[in-house]
């Protein structure tokens, strides 16, 4: 069954081909089909499209439908080309010309860019209240350990003195400065295209206002034309966001790696956290940081991958456009299988308290002696000049003091504000008003 069946029968390959693996990835969107179209039938019956007795059996029918989707008996039957075909052919074939009515004024169009925009709405918000748990371990962490001392890197050689306490921050704040661009994609699918039918409107008087409210959006695309072009658009400004938080775990991943290797020794994990090798028995490989490392980072390269699709495309919708599910999609269950197992990793560090202890890291505080004869008057070149001479004399034996007291040093790490500042931007999100709306919509009283 297809929406856009003239009675002609197509070609098995070509069918096959076109309607590709959306069977099986627009499940993910049934709820919000559903969701979507018990909000256009009250539209419709409040605009005198559907008597009050048809949008009663439609939507006793679609809340049947709804309750077979959450228990999870819901399928997409083989000839069914995707979701909207099948809920709608449930409609008919159960309500037989009222049910048919479900589709005036709108397009499969705006039917699944409503869907994809609900559907990356809800995705946003998972990964953005796991990041929101990360960033609160990161900064516990960071306060555990932020008198324990180890050296801090440029160009991978060691530089000056850092803390583990200065170490989580970082991450800590990285996230939440990730959580900007998840905002950002939020927003975006916040706004109902709903309406809008194939792009161009439509002569039906619709009340894009009422699916809106009704649908937990924010605001509404306004320009039908644009509404229909934000597919594509939509996802590949989601796929940047989460691949923002991606890169921020894939680089913590990549230095938890450098960290356990036994020429650093700075961390270490349960036994039970790590895996061997199958010739060498002291073995304890960082096996899950490197997967973490490896998803995150093919998780990066999916914005390049709908740019290519989407890009130089005219106005107006594609079919390239289907294949972006398939891209974007999966990505959010890769990456909430990162952050939650880099969190109970993170949960069971091991953290060596003896780093600096080390002669080999004596150097790094030359810094802290140059400073020391800058503070007394030394101009700056001429006390590095005089430190530089101790080191190659071999003359260097540095006092292992150290007071750092600026805004986000050693010694004022500002987790406090850096806790504030995730608490305001996860505030600007608001999930509890579209929820609150959705569950009201979800227990409309016919």
């Amino acid at each position: 069954m297809k929406l856009w069946d003239k009675g002609i029968e197509i070609n098995k390959m070509i069918e096959d081909f076109t309607v590709g693996n959306d069977r099986n990835i627009d499940l993910l969107l049934a709820e919000y089909d559903v969701m979507g179209s018990i909000a256009h039938s009250v539209m419709l019956h409040d605009i005198g499209v559907l008597s009050e007795k048809e949008k009663e059996k439609i939507m006793e029918q679609l809340f049947l439908i709804l309750e077979d989707i959450r228990q999870g008996s819901f399928s997409i039957k083989d000839n069914v080309e995707d979701v909207h075909s099948q809920i709608e052919f449930i409609l008919t074939e159960k309500l037989g010309n009222t049910g048919k009515k479900i589709h005036t004024g709108r397009s499969r169009n705006d039917q699944a860019l409503t869907d994809i925009k609900m559907f990356l709405r809800d995705e946003v918000k998972k990964t953005v209240m796991m990041a929101e748990e990360y960033i609160t371990l990161l900064l516990k962490l960071s306060e555990k350990y932020k008198d324990i001392f180890m050296p801090g890197y440029s160009h991978l050689q060691a530089a000056m003195p850092s803390s583990f306490g200065l170490w989580f921050g970082a991450y800590a704040e990285s996230l939440t400065d990730d959580l900007y661009f998840m905002l950002a994609a939020y927003r975006l699918n916040n706004r109902n295209p709903l309406g809008s039918a194939a792009g161009y409107g439509s002569s039906v008087p619709v009340d894009r206002q009422k699916t809106t409210q009704l649908l937990g959006f924010e605001d509404m695309n306004l320009n039908a034309l644009y509404a229909q072009m934000t597919r594509g658009k939509t996802e590949k400004i989601t796929a940047f966001a989460i691949s923002s938080v991606a890169a921020t775990i894939s680089r913590m991943a990549s230095d938890i790696c450098l960290f356990m290797c036994r020429n650093f020794d700075f961390i270490g994990f349960p036994d039970e956290l790590t895996t061997g090798s199958s010739i060498m028995p002291h073995k304890q490989n960082p096996d899950v940081f490197e997967l973490v490392r490896a998803k995150c980072n093919r998780i990066q390269s999916i914005p390049n991958e709908i740019t290519i699709i989407v890009n130089n495309l005219t106005s107006g919708y594609f079919r390239d456009m289907q294949v972006l599910k398939e891209i974007l999609f999966p990505a959010f269950s890769e990456l909430d299988k990162c952050l939650n197992i880099i969190f109970l990793m993170l949960e069971n560090i091991r953290v060596n308290k003896d780093i600096l202890k080390n002669e080999i890291y004596d150097n790094i505080y030359s810094v802290e002696e140059v400073n020391k004869l800058v503070l007394k008057g030394i101009p700056f070149r001429e006390a590095y000049k005089r430190i530089s001479e101790d080191i190659r004399n071999g003359a260097f034996n540095p006092s292992k003091d150290i007071d750092h007291t600026h805004e986000g040093s050693i010694g004022n790490l500002c987790n406090d504000k850096i806790m504030e500042r995730m608490n305001n931007i996860v505030n600007e999100f608001d999930f509890n008003s579209t929820d609150n709306v959705l569950k009201k919509l979800s227990e409309y009283s016919i």
